[in-house]
């Protein structure tokens, strides 16, 4: 998974440090921001092969933001993990779309599997 890169939105900043953290340790680049409204326009310039996306972000619905991704041309092939502490989360966002989802807390461990596993 070297080089490839991954984009993490959760308006959680201490959930993002430990993201960003693990997926630069484990050879990913990354970029990460708690602003949800940033999220297009950092896929532009980023281009990411993964997104880790958060359910609830203040002020937008990260499901919404995942439909709207898989809808578009230029994005819709890029895996979306979503992470959630909501327990009915899981179905809703594969709904939405979602190529994974990892229920809060969660083992970091996991996520990055799934994430690999989603880039293999």
């Amino acid at each position: 998974m070297e080089g490839k890169k991954v984009l993490i939105v959760d308006d959680d900043t201490d959930i993002l440090e430990v993201l960003n953290l693990l997926f630069e340790y484990s050879g990913y680049q990354t970029k990460a921001t708690p602003e949800a409204e940033y999220t297009y326009s950092m896929i532009e310039d980023f281009k990411p092969d993964a997104i880790i996306l958060d359910v609830l972000l203040s002020g937008y619905d990260g499901r919404e933001i995942c439909r709207k991704l898989k809808a578009a041309d230029n994005t819709r092939k890029i895996p979306v993990v979503m992470i959630s502490a909501h327990p009915d989360a899981a179905r809703t966002t594969r709904e939405a779309g979602a190529d994974g989802f990892v229920a809060k807390p969660f083992d970091i461990h996991v996520l990055l599997e799934k994430v690999e596993k989603l880039l293999s």
